[in-house]
């Protein structure tokens, strides 16, 4: 997201949280992977035209939009590679104000020269990885999720075909990495984490840890939000009386 330098990074959270090291729970019960036949761009067309509704985890936060007043958009890109869909995401660097050092999706505010949250996505994309318009297709929007930062973001979800080349805004950015779809919709890859806010509430939130990455936060509420949902379409698809 397009942000201000800071000293600090605004959150729920006291200075200095690990996110990684509090408990956790794998958060599979009940749940199954999502096949591999799937995360391909046809494949996954059929299964994007056959959602039913959209699921929102009731763990994954994210569905309280009374407070927050900055609309934003974000891109996920699903990128085609020979073994299957890559999800595109960034590491935003260190001094940024909101999400400081976290991945993240690319994407920022909407802006008043904007037309639709879709036209902020790409612009987003494009001016933070230098991902061209011209590789995305577009297939749709998520329901809006709040984050803990007073952001109100429209996730949308596009095609990515390959051949691309990337110029990362090195303010924003510090890295632009890919991690298998097959692994982000594998609820055995899902970790629930507990942690104890500042004024002692408890806050329970998801995360995906791949490869010394740690998927956490809006980012990773959003993934399982769009894992819940897919798993009612392969439902849908694969038992048309579901």
């Amino acid at each position: 997201m397009s942000d201000s330098a800071s000293p600090r990074s605004r959150n729920a959270f006291a200075p200095g949280f690990d996110p990684s090291n509090q408990p956790w729970q794998v958060a599979d019960k009940g749940l199954s992977a999502l096949g591999r036949q799937w995360f391909e761009p046809e494949p996954f067309r059929r299964l994007w035209s056959a959602i039913p509704g959209w699921q929102q985890d009731e763990k994954s936060g994210g569905a309280d939009l009374r407070s927050t007043g900055r609309q934003a958009a974000v891109l996920l890109p699903l990128v085609a590679r020979p073994e299957g869909l890559h999800i595109m995401l960034t590491q935003r660097t260190v001094h940024l104000r909101d999400h400081a050092g976290q991945i993240s999706f690319p994407g920022g505010s909407i802006e008043a020269e904007d037309a639709s949250p879709i036209e902020a996505a790409l612009r987003e994309a494009f001016e933070e990885t230098g991902l061209p318009h011209s590789h995305v297709e577009v297939l749709g929007t998520m329901p809006q999720y709040a984050t803990g930062t007073g952001f109100a973001v429209t996730p949308v979800v596009g095609l990515v075909s390959p051949g691309f080349a990337l110029t990362p805004d090195d303010f924003e950015v510090a890295e632009v990495f890919e991690t298998p779809m097959a692994f982000l919709m594998d609820p055995a890859n899902h970790r629930l984490y507990q942690a104890q806010l500042p004024d002692g509430r408890q806050r329970q939130y998801f995360a995906m840890p791949w490869e010394g990455y740690f998927i956490w936060g809006a980012t990773a509420g959003m993934l399982r939000n769009l894992y819940r949902t897919l798993l009612s379409a392969v439902l849908r698809v694969e038992d048309p009386g579901f």
